[in-house]
């Protein structure tokens, strides 16, 4: 909204260009939305994809600054007709910051609506659209306003524009830190599609709605954000206390609200407050992803599982839940950066294995909670190898 209103000053003020080029910067920005919402379809591979929110805010952010740096220092001159404005080669640079601008912004609103569709209940989804709607225009109205005070306050449009893309970076980060799963979905987006070549199979057995446990085996530090860009709904995952001390993946599962469990004869608390807090998390119809084998294998081998998902299921059903478990097998993994494979250490040579390695997802049928156990369990998990 403040980029719109702030066209035709822009073009005669600042560019001195007539009517046809403040039409031409129109025609660019919404080029540029339409080519952003057609990315999110490439991009998001059949599910909606917020990872996307964040890419299209730093985008909006970079761009709306370099367009300050691009606009600031134009030379005063007549005013142009679009054939003399394309005609000079700093206008371009112009052009193409509200291209990619506008581009981002495709890439961050398609995404943001498509959420709420998807998450609104049918009895309520033209009222939290229609809420949804007001609040934009209230937001625009509010923006117009802002950009007018800060007009009367002395500001010209290029400050405006460097104004508008510092206070977007700002609110962006405020809210990736107070909802993060924008932000971790960003981080398995960019971990499944540009360092690894990620191919998921059988993901229809992944439930759109209701509790269930996802039992995967356990190759690498990096499992985790795997299985979070193989699945469109949120996943909380069991995991070993230890890698909340690993450094940056720590703060990662921390952010994602994973539940750090203990032997018990280390710590009792710890143990016991996991299952409680899982049973918590398929009480609310929500997915638990659980590791059964309780540790990152050493060899690269399916190990035996434990009894942990037994006692998970059982406090499940205690609570009147029956959660079906899904086993999943990670492919291909062992031998990469992330995985014990230098004499049981992990992260210790960068791209062993070459860049953009190819690894993947096995999903198997769900299987009813009555019917597992441990040693089943792994049978199946092993025939998705």
């Amino acid at each position: 909204a403040v980029f719109l209103s702030q066209f035709p000053s822009l073009a005669k003020e600042v560019l001195h260009g007539n009517e046809q080029v403040a039409s031409l910067l129109l025609v660019v920005f919404s080029i540029g939305i339409g080519i952003g919402s057609l990315l999110c379809e490439v991009l998001s591979r059949r599910h909606v994809e917020i990872g996307l929110v964040p890419l299209g805010a730093i985008g909006m952010s970079v761009f709306s600054i370099d367009l300050y740096f691009a606009s600031r220092s134009l030379p005063a001159s007549e005013i142009m007709g679009l054939a003399t404005f394309l005609s000079q080669s700093q206008h371009w640079r112009v052009m193409i910051d509200l291209a990619l601008l506008s581009l981002f912004a495709g890439l961050y609103s398609v995404p943001m609506y498509a959420l709420i569709q998807m998450r609104s209940q049918p009895t309520h989804r033209a009222r939290i659209i229609a809420a949804n709607n007001i609040l934009n225009a209230l937001f625009m109205i509010g923006s117009s306003l802002i950009a007018g005070a800060l007009l009367g306050a002395g500001f010209t449009v290029p400050q405006i524009f460097l104004f508008t893309g510092l206070a977007n970076a700002v609110v962006a980060f405020y809210i990736f830190m107070l909802v993060p799963e924008y932000l971790l979905r960003f981080v398995a987006w960019v971990s499944s599609r540009f360092v690894y070549r990620f191919k998921v199979q059988g993901d229809q057995h992944l439930p759109t709605t209701g509790a269930a446990i996802l039992a995967c085996n356990h190759v690498s530090f990096i499992d985790a954000v795997l299985l979070m860009a193989a699945s469109p709904r949120p996943i909380y995952f069991v995991m070993d206390h230890r890698i909340f001390r690993v450094p940056v993946l720590g703060w990662l599962f921390r952010l994602a609200k994973a539940i750090p469990i203990a032997p018990y004869k280390e710590d009792p608390a710890t143990y016991d407050a996991a299952f409680e807090r899982a049973a918590q998390v398929l009480r609310d119809g929500d997915l638990l992803a659980i590791f059964p084998e309780g540790g990152i294998t050493k060899d690269g081998q399916l190990q035996e599982f434990k009894g942990g998902i037994m006692k998970i299921i059982e406090r499940a059903r205690e609570e009147g839940v029956e959660a079906p478990v899904i086993p999943m097998a990670l492919i291909n993994l062992w031998g990469s950066y992330f995985s014990r494979i230098e004499k049981g250490g992990a992260m210790v040579r960068p791209f062993r294995r070459g860049f953009y390695s190819r690894v993947g997802l096995n999903v198997g049928a769900p299987i009813a909670a009555r019917d597992v156990q441990p040693a089943t369990l792994r049978e199946q998990v092993a025939r998705l190898l």
